[in-house]
Parts: structure tokens; C-alpha cells; sequence
């Protein structure tokens, strides 16, 4: 298909797929002649997935890069992929004092050592969740870590064994790694709506009968 056939397809404007050859996220199409090339089904998909990352996820086009480069990598495991996707959404960690990161690392320890999870697999995350936690600590949600923190890891983990699950059940390696990706940057746009969701409907309810709360 030519470019213009591309854009109406993906809804994606000719000069933003242009910008998108440019920064080297979608591969070049087969040239059919000095001033004209010819895109396929591949250049379709990896457009949808590159909309999905900055539309959605809200993820710089730098960091896109890196993300594009860890699922074209023929030798990178899922796995790593993955880790390259979750980085890609972490935050900052707010700068704190050695003892407010101690305490609050070791309260990200002590929920994953309660379930048994290892603390390799997303050391990027568990150094943001620590972030989070020193911040709510330093604006007075002291408690938060032990009150709150437990309920987010039992609730997640059902999550996280349903996008593996989904992901795995993608077919090939290719698809098993956009699905990965897909899942992980847009689920989490997605939990963060359902939470919302959820808290305006249970403050409705509470509101409706403060004899409840």
C-alpha cells in the first residue's frame, strides 16, 4: 500500500508518518521508485503500536525508541522486554533522606517476602513504588505502607496472571511481544480509569448512606 493508503488506515496523518521514518520508529517501506515506496501489513501494526505508546501511554518518543528497539531485538527475551516496557512508564523517585528510603524499601520488601516474590524482576518498579511511598510518608500518610500497600499486591497480582496469560495466548514470538508491550502500557492507563471509576462510585454510595462509612 502507498503511504496515503497507510494514513487513512491507521488514521495516522501522512507528515506524522513521515516524522515517524524520520526518527527511525517505522521502518522504511519498499521503494518502488526514487519518490515512492510501498508499506505492508508489518508497517499497519508497528503504526498502531507506536499510537498506542504516545497517545495513550503517554510515552515520550525517545523513550518509544528504546521500546521499539527491545521488540525488534531478535535476542532479547520476553522478559526483557518487558522490563523495558515497565521502565519506560516509571516516574521519577522523589529525592529523600537515607532513612525515609529505608524504611520505605523495606516495606516494598516485606509485602513481596510475604508472597514469595523475588525482588529482581522489576527493580526499576519496586525503586518507584519506594519513591511513592516516601512522598505520601512526607505529606502525612504515614500509615499508607500498611494500611493500603497489601490490598494493592493481593489485588494486582490477579491483573498481572491475566495480561501474562493474554500475552502468551498472542501466538509467535512477534505477537507475543506486542501484546506484552500493548498490555502493560495500556493496562495501566486502563487500571488507572477503573480506579477512578470505582472510587466515584463508592463515595456516591458513601455519600448516599454516611451511616455505612
Amino acid at each position: 500500500m502507498r503511504i496515503s493508503e497507510l494514513s487513512e488506515r491507521s488514521g495516522i496523518a501522512v507528515a506524522t508518518i513521515k516524522y515517524y521514518l524520520r526518527e527511525g520508529l517505522l521502518p522504511a517501506g519498499i521503494r518502488s521508485s526514487p519518490n515512492q515506496a510501498s508499506y505492508g501489513e508489518d508497517h499497519l501494526r508497528r503504526l498502531r503500536l507506536i499510537r498506542a505508546l504516545i497517545e495513550v501511554g503517554g510515552i515520550p518518543i525517545a523513550t518509544v525508541s528504546d521500546v521499539l528497539a527491545a521488540i525488534d531485538s531478535p535476542d532479547m527475551s520476553l522478559f526483557h522486554v518487558l522490563g523495558v516496557a515497565q521502565e519506560s512508564l516509571s516516574t521519577p523517585v522523589p529525592a529523600a533522606h537515607d532513612a525515609d528510603r529505608d524504611r520505605a524499601y523495606e516495606a516494598v520488601r516485606a509485602e513481596m517476602d510475604r508472597r514469595g516474590w523475588d525482588m529482581k524482576p522489576s527493580p526499576q518498579a519496586i525503586d518507584t513504588l519506594t519513591g511513592v511511598i516516601v512522598r505520601l510518608t512526607q505529606l502525612g500518610y504515614r500509615d499508607w505502607a500498611t494500611t493500603t500497600l497489601p490490598t494493592y499486591f493481593d489485588s494486582t497480582r490477579a491483573i498481572a496472571e491475566t495480561d501474562v496469560a493474554a500475552a502468551l495466548a498472542a501466538g509467535g514470538r512477534d505477537d507475543i511481544i506486542d501484546a506484552v508491550v500493548v498490555l502493560t502500557v495500556l493496562g495501566d492507563t486502563a487500571l488507572a480509569a477503573i480506579r477512578r471509576i470505582a472510587q466515584a462510585q463508592v463515595s456516591l454510595e458513601l455519600l448516599k448512606n454516611p451511616n455505612t462509612a
